[in-house]
């Protein structure tokens, strides 16, 4: 059993800027461990003798666990504590990864994933519980877009980690090395030391507890759904993109390789500029509906008419943009919903969002392709768009008096 170190009651201890540094680089983990087994498919096929169905079986699994264990583990996070949930999450899902490299089988392949969907479900709750108790109140929005940037670069540098891995270890040694860093960065978080966050960090602090209410008000129930659609409105672009702008419109695809890295390129940097925003109004909603209506415009104009490469490349550089500028006023949204202590609980129910989409996108937007609708490609993320134009007006609540402690700056 590792040993992990009790927090003190003094949070003032711990330094905002390495506390985001740790957290950034455990959301950096998580989504660079999400790529790893897609990245593996060509080896695991062979290796194992399977079909793309089946290894499309091990995602699913992923996706159903991390989507029903999500909210549980955002109740546990406020329970016991965000900072041992969080390192037990890095842990297991690096473990998971080392020991199927080890005794690599189709069945060791189902369990590595749905260990890993169940690893996978521990960032946010944690992630989001400790920064919103420990980070300076007026830089919020950047704290929460830097983490979210993180996140970007993990699945970034994923897809070139791995095919050098696969190159130069080959493919169980690729695998123990992915789960290795995992287990490295757990051990980095416990050197290193992080803050917790809950009702188990507001005792050790010396504070009363806040009074126990239930996390399930309408505005939680209706950002859960807000996170659904703005999930489905971008996963069918990230993911049948280049072969619905192939398919649709006639471009190559190279053309349409870079109008897809365009658009999560720019994500990226919108996220930054997002959090920049965020610091800087209390009108989350209105941000998030002001540029969703503009996307919504934009991908709308994608798919009714066809529109030359150089064209498609700009409106989804733009639209990428736009996409992440959202981010920081979407979490800051769920972090004003949240009753006191119970931002592990929050954000658990309101990603699960994404994990609906997880399962509903690949099978929805597969039958626009299926059945010769590419533009329905955009079109529909285009509707899903709109569609949380409306949600972002409804779901803001008049920002509460913060009562937990934070970390004086």
């Amino acid at each position: 059993m590792v040993d992990i170190p009790a927090t003190t009651a003094d949070t003032t201890q711990y330094s905002p800027t390495r506390t985001l540094s740790a957290i950034s680089v455990a959301h950096w983990v998580s989504h660079f461990h999400i790529f790893v087994l897609p990245m593996l498919f060509p080896f695991l096929k062979d290796r194992l003798g399977v079909s793309y169905i089946d290894l499309g079986f091990a995602l699913t699994t992923f996706a159903v666990v991390s989507g029903l264990t999500q909210a549980p583990i955002g109740f546990l996070v406020d329970r016991v504590g965000a900072r041992i949930i969080l390192i037990l999450g890095v842990l297991l899902g690096g473990c998971a990864l080392v020991v199927l490299g080890l005794f690599l089988s189709y069945p060791a392949l189902i369990i590595c994933a749905g260990l890993l969907g169940l690893a996978n479900s521990v960032y946010h709750p944690a992630d989001y519980a400790i920064l919103a108790a420990h980070m300076d109140e007026s830089k919020m929005g950047r704290a929460f877009s830097i983490h979210t940037f993180a996140g970007f670069v993990g699945g970034a540098v994923a897809p070139p980690m791995m095919v050098a891995l696969l190159a130069s270890v080959g493919g169980q040694g690729a695998l123990i090395v992915a789960g290795a860093i995992g287990v490295a960065i757990a051990l980095m978080l416990i050197v290193v030391g992080i803050p917790d966050a809950g009702t188990a960090q507001i005792r050790k602090a010396g504070g009363a507890e806040a009074p126990k209410v239930s996390v399930m008000t309408p505005a939680i129930m209706m950002l859960t759904l807000f996170f659904t659609l703005l999930a489905l409105s971008q996963s069918g672009i990230n993911s049948f993109g280049i072969v619905a702008l192939m398919n649709g419109y006639g471009i190559t695809l190279s053309s349409a390789n870079v109008a897809l890295t365009s658009f999560l390129a720019a994500s990226a940097l919108g996220v930054l500029a997002g959090g920049w925003l965020a610091d800087r109004t209390v009108h989350h909603s209105r941000v998030a509906a002001v540029c969703f209506t503009i996307n919504a415009a934009i991908i709308g104009a994608i798919a009714a008419f066809s529109l030359p490469a150089w064209a498609i490349v700009a409106a989804m550089t733009v639209a990428g943009f736009l996409g992440g500028v959202i981010t920081p006023s979407r979490d800051m949204l769920v972090r004003q919903a949240a009753p006191p202590g119970a931002a592990g609980r929050a954000f658990g129910i309101v990603s699960t969002g994404f994990n609906f989409s997880g399962i509903v996108s690949p099978i929805m937007f597969g039958w626009f392709m299926d059945h010769a609708l590419p533009h329905w490609v955009f079109g529909a993320s285009a509707c899903f768009m709109t569609a949380t134009v409306l949600l972002a007006l409804i779901s803001e609540r008049k920002p509460r008096a913060i009562t937990e402690p934070r970390t004086a700056h």
